[in-house]
């Protein structure tokens, strides 16, 4: 037991010191604010803020704190979330080179008995595939270089109720102008088969960003200076490469990959490669990129860097399912949004907990805390995705703890120990 109090002290003192960092800059309450929701968060991994007020374990009635935490999440500025997340890109940048993936893609956040939160709206439900109550989210996640572990880079909820609502399109791209601004053009981004719009193509076309955008069977290409179906030019190859892919299960695909010069109708001189890839499925999976190489190394490249987005698809499940994303009670959207910022920069200490696997005795030991039923090959060690385990540490370590987090702000009281004189 003693081990797990020092350990769960680290974990506090992790905790606080990263929140320190994030909220450079803002106001001591907004600091404190943050650091509860960090820390209930992780204690009760629930979103639901009576659950969070009782992890705070506060010497005041639990009513008055979770008015407090709601008032918080209300008064919380647009310009006080937007410093969160570029206090949180200092720390990030030195995990992203030329080699990082950046995985874009949207999700979704169902409300289906909900009544009065604010610019409620009809979403699909990714999960049931039916048409509830909800909001669309866009995020952003940068893969790391060594163990693909995806850290949060750019995350948005909104509505299409709202007034300054635009398009799905426009709040896609202000998550790519805000990549753009951040980190400039290093590194490639990957994207689905709902980003095969001109707008995107024209986009990273113009800001010259090395893309891989899955196609749609409907998309048309020129190819040999004709305007065909990209099916119909893709079904014209056989595969040049030979792959072979290794699934979740051990399993071996076997892949046929061709290389394809094509170019949009739009833009006929700009010249861009299709990747045609036969194993996957009935028909080929068809991806377009502005990556330029003449051998097999572009091929096995730029499929292994798609195949790479499903990381994001594990990203979402897990804030879902770790932390019940979708059971929070707050009604305003902004609300809703600074509690999801707050939420990522949980999973964003996560992920770079994760990335220190190896060199760190600390992360070491919540991950033999988690106490995981198949413990990784040391071969693929690296490779795994940690953040369930990582997880599982903080419930089981802070759960224990008699005290939350709020004796870190308190000021000490100074001692009468070898004093003459009375305070």
């Amino acid at each position: 037991m003693n081990h797990y109090t020092k350990l769960a002290w680290c974990l506090k003192r992790e905790i606080f010191n990263f929140t320190k960092k994030v909220c450079k800059g803002i106001a001591r309450p907004e600091e404190k604010l943050v650091n509860g929701l960090l820390y209930g968060i992780a204690e009760s991994g629930s979103c639901h803020l009576s659950k969070i007020g009782r992890a705070l374990k506060e010497k005041i009635n639990l009513k008055k704190t979770i008015e407090r935490l709601s008032r918080g999440l209300q008064d919380f500025s647009a310009n006080e979330q937007q410093k969160l997340l570029d206090n949180y890109m200092e720390i990030v940048k030195s995990h992203v080179d030329k080699r990082t993936v950046f995985v874009i893609d949207d999700s979704d956040v169902t409300k289906p008995y909900s009544k009065k939160m604010e610019c409620l709206e009809i979403v699909h439900d990714g999960s049931t595939g039916k048409l509830e109550k909800g909001y669309w989210t866009t995020e952003i996640a940068a893969l790391t270089a060594e163990s693909k572990s995806p850290l949060p880079i750019y995350d948005r909820v909104y509505s299409a109720s709202e007034k300054d609502f635009v398009s799905k399109t426009e709040e896609s791209l202000k998550g790519l102008r805000y990549l753009t601004k951040t980190f400039g053009n290093i590194g490639i981004r990957a994207l689905d088969r709902g980003y095969d719009a001109l707008a995107y193509f024209e986009y990273f076309i113009k800001n010259k960003e090395a893309f891989v955008i899955r196609a749609t069977q409907k998309r048309d290409v020129c190819y040999k200076e004709k305007t065909q179906n990209i099916l119909k030019v893709a079904n014209q190859f056989k595969g040049k490469y030979r792959i072979d892919f290794k699934d979740k299960k051990g399993k071996f695909i076997y892949c046929k990959i061709a290389v394809v010069p094509v170019s949009l109708p739009k833009y006929p001189k700009i010249i861009l490669n299709m990747i045609v890839v036969y194993g996957f499925g009935k028909t080929p999976m068809m991806l377009i990129t502005n990556v330029k190489a003449d051998d097999k190394r572009l091929a096995d490249t730029i499929t292994k860097v798609y195949l790479m987005r499903w990381r994001i698809e594990e990203y979402f499940r897990f804030k879902k399912q770790q932390y019940n994303w979708e059971d929070f009670r707050v009604r305003s959207l902004n609300s809703i949004r600074t509690l999801y910022r707050v939420l990522s920069l949980l999973s964003g200490l996560i992920g770079l907990l994760s990335e220190k696997r190896s060199e760190s005795l600390f992360v070491m030991e919540l991950i033999s805390v988690s106490m995981r039923i198949y413990r990784p090959k040391p071969e693929k060690t690296k490779r795994k995705f940690l953040h369930y385990a990582i997880g599982d540490a903080f419930f089981f370590l802070l759960r224990r703890c008699s005290v939350g987090i709020q004796s870190f702000f308190a000021i000490p009281e100074p001692s009468l120990q070898l004093s003459f004189f009375s305070v």
